[in-house]
């Protein structure tokens, strides 16, 4: 990282990893074309997870290049009297797969549920629902970094 002062300790990337819902996936895609992809996630354990179908572009993308970026950033402070706002990022690098034990499925499902529905009654209901249809990818953090980035 070229600005050491703006660079956020493995704490604070951690903290955002967990408290913000959303990130944006970067895998290779067709023809070697890079792919992003909004997603919602959990932080579990040093790794990340999030859903998806078990088919299509993101899936085939996951299939063939295991390698994957995740860049979360969080709300950020509107600086006042300006149109400036201070925000923290995260970029992870790391490798992607999908999980195949029902279980483990099961379990990060749970944590992912847990994290965006109102009762976990809700998210037992759900998990139910669509299990059999539903893909769990796991990305494992090779290693990542954070910024602050602010008006000066």
């Amino acid at each position: 990282m070229r600005r050491k002062n703006r660079q956020l300790s493995d704490e604070e990337c951690i903290e955002i990893l967990t408290n913000e819902p959303r990130g944006v996936l970067a895998l290779l895609g067709d023809y070697d074309y890079p792919y992003t992809v909004p997603m919602s996630h959990v932080y579990v354990d040093g790794k990340i997870y999030f859903h998806g179908a078990q088919t299509g572009h993101k899936h085939d993308a996951a299939k063939k290049h295991e390698k994957v970026s995740y860049c979360v950033v969080d709300k950020g402070v509107k600086a006042e009297d300006s149109w400036w706002y201070t925000f923290r990022s995260v970029v992870v690098f790391g490798k992607i797969r999908m999980l195949s034990d029902k279980d483990e499925k099961i379990d990060k499902l749970t944590y992912l549920g847990d994290k965006f529905f109102p009762t976990h009654e809700e998210t037992v209901d759900e998990i139910n629902r669509l299990l059999d249809k539903t893909e769990v990818f796991e990305i494992t953090i090779d290693h990542m970094t954070g910024k602050l980035v602010e008006e000066k």
